[in-house]
């Protein structure tokens, strides 16, 4: 991953206190991960990052535009992203990334390479389900949504549209006979 050098943060020479990091996102990033569901990206990264004595704070932010289908059109739209994540770096005898929050290096490591943790972000900002805002809105004109309106179940039918069978009027007699 030859591409991901510029996402190497050399903490080892960096003093003490806040450093920010910014990066431009496109396809050419995603094609390292082999990931191929947005057809166009166009995404800034922020990273605060924070030394401190014994550990690491880093805040990154993540705010774009992805190009992707959507799910009920297969229409492709940009989508709006934006998203969060607060990351705590320690130090410890070995790698270990189990915590989501915490991401423990071992001592002997002098940089941080934060390629996977801006993809991960990257890829959990987006929604899980992808609409075009045409379609939310209304204005969106598709076969797909004319198949999809022609074919939906209208229950408008009230009590008094269908007729009663005259067996169960008998039966309601009994009932109220039966009372009396």
């Amino acid at each position: 991953m030859k591409d991901l050098k510029d996402f190497n943060i050399p903490f080892i020479g960096l003093k003490l206190g806040s450093h920010l990091f910014e990066y431009k996102i496109d396809n050419t990033f995603f094609e390292t991960f082999n990931f191929d569901e947005y057809f166009n990206a166009a995404i800034s990264v922020k990273v605060d990052f924070v030394k401190k004595a014994t550990l690491m704070e880093m805040d990154m932010h993540v705010e774009g535009t992805v190009n992707v289908p959507c799910d009920t059109t297969n229409i492709a739209f940009d989508q709006e992203i934006d998203g969060m994540l607060h990351l705590v770096v320690k130090f410890g005898p070995e790698y270990n990334d189990d915590n989501e929050d915490i991401l423990i290096l071992p001592h002997e490591v002098y940089q941080l390479n934060i390629a996977q943790h801006i993809y991960e972000l990257i890829v959990l900002s987006v929604p899980s389900k992808r609409i075009h805002p045409k379609v939310i809105d209304g204005t969106m004109q598709s076969k797909a949504l004319d198949k999809l309106n022609e074919l939906q179940i209208t229950t408008e039918k009230t009590v008094e549209d269908t007729e009663i069978d005259p067996r169960w009027d008998k039966l309601k007699n009994l009932i109220t006979e039966k009372k009396t």
